[in-house]
């Protein structure tokens, strides 16, 4: 079990806390990465080492005038350490306590480990915004309430339940990894879930263990780290709203490269521009004035879908050829074009044929002839559609009794020629 922390100011605190770890039986590693005054207590892992790790010199960071320097060189020689224990066997979880600056520092080294390691971090920012620390990792935060400044009636309580958390969480008997089926990825929001527990139920089916991740900007990262990570057989990308968040400014993007890390790794990725026509938004007032006489949808109290337009659909177009483009294995392009959303269907709020055939011209544009393009004439939430999904992305992992790319002759295909009418 490794605790981190800066020994310096915040000695007393960690002491209590390694006691207090070590009194359910676990084995505790500590690790100082403080810089200025002298460690609380003798750690298992000085701030030499970690400054050294970090290709710095604790002599010359201590002078206290180079904070930012000091703070990279740190967080790099954190997670250098890290990584060495772990691979070493040596970490069954991590603990670490601190303010903005320490929780940088710390949570740079939990976001190397791998997820499913146990991590915990204790801090007065965990009531805010914590993406940033969080990335695209299971970091576990708890509010410290008050500073991480010394032992008090609430402290202590605070630092006694965050000891005995992270020992529950260690202690916590794993599934056997062994036993479990093959994985598969597949992208989901509110407006494609139909799609996507049809098309799920059939995968499971077929005996895979299907991740369906939360295409809300995090969770695409997620998955994509996943992905590289190589923990699946294939993907079943049907949900690529968050690159109309990108296009449009949107709050739920999850940067420009979405889609990419499939295709790149070489596994079978089935994609599908699922909630291309809206980008999420927090609120009325959270719009952008250049989009403020835009169709809106409110969605809930706390989100509003921005429909995007014919131009803005083009560009995500682009993108999505670009990321089926660089695969190096099978790849499958399915068009929907009777909508790709709920609300994307005759007679709802945002059925605009014309943004999607925007959106489909630049694939067949786009599209390389080595990535298969599959046009069927239904919207992408019909049972057919996720029948299709499905069977195609089992037909290219080799599973099913489908034809070439999984695509069953009975399917109506209107165009599978990049660059068709």
């Amino acid at each position: 079990m490794v605790l981190a922390g800066a020994l310096d100011t915040k000695g007393a605190d960690f002491a209590f806390v390694r006691d207090a770890i070590r009194r359910t039986g676990l084995g505790v590693v500590c690790i100082d990465f403080g810089v200025l005054g002298e460690a609380g207590f003798a750690p298992d892992v000085t701030r030499a080492e970690v400054a050294a790790a970090g290709g710095g010199d604790i002599g010359d960071l201590r002078r206290g005038d180079r904070k930012g320097e000091a703070m990279a060189i740190m967080a790099r020689g954190l997670t250098a350490v890290v990584r060495r224990l772990h691979a070493e066997g040596r970490v069954d979880g991590m603990l670490s306590m601190g303010g903005s600056g320490g929780t940088s520092i710390a949570t740079a080294a939990m976001r190397a480990l791998p997820i499913g390691v146990p991590k915990l971090m204790v801090s007065t920012v965990a009531a805010g915004d914590i993406a940033a620390y969080v990335g695209t990792t299971d970091i576990t935060f708890m509010p410290s309430v008050i500073d991480v400044a010394g032992l008090n009636r609430i402290s202590r309580r605070i630092y006694a339940n965050a000891a005995a958390a992270v020992a529950g969480m260690v202690a916590a008997e794993a599934p056997d990894a062994s036993a479990t089926r093959p994985m598969i990825a597949v992208s989901m929001f509110g407006n494609t879930t139909a799609a996507v527990e049809r098309a799920r139920l059939r995968l499971e089916k077929a005996g895979f263990e299907v991740l369906v991740f939360h295409a809300t900007g995090t969770g695409g990262r997620i998955m994509e780290r996943m992905v590289r990570d190589g923990l699946f057989a294939g993907v079943l990308d049907i949900t690529m709203t968050e690159l109309a968040d990108e296009v449009c400014g949107g709050a739920m993007t999850a940067g420009p490269d979405r889609g990419r890390a499939a295709p790149s790794s070489g596994i079978p990725v089935v994609f599908a521009p699922g909630c291309v026509d809206m980008a999420n938004f927090g609120g009325p007032g959270s719009i952008p004035a250049r989009l403020a006489s835009r169709l809106v949808y409110q969605w809930n109290p706390d989100v509003v879908l921005l429909r995007t337009d014919a131009a803005e659909n083009e560009r995500i177009g682009t993108m999505i050829a670009a990321a089926a483009n660089g695969a190096r294995g099978a790849a499958t392009v399915l068009l929907p074009r009777g909508g790709v959303s709920m609300l994307d269907s005759p007679g709802r709020e945002f059925w605009d044929p014309g943004a999607d055939r925007a959106c489909f011209a630049a694939i067949r544009r786009d599209l390389k002839p080595s990535v298969r393009l599959v046009e069927v004439d239904c919207n992408i939430n019909d049972p057919e559609f996720a029948d299709l999904a499905a069977e195609t992305l089992l037909g290219m992992i080799g599973v099913g009794e489908r034809g070439p790319h999984g695509v069953h002759p009975q399917h109506r295909i209107l165009d599978a020629v990049p660059g068709g009418a």
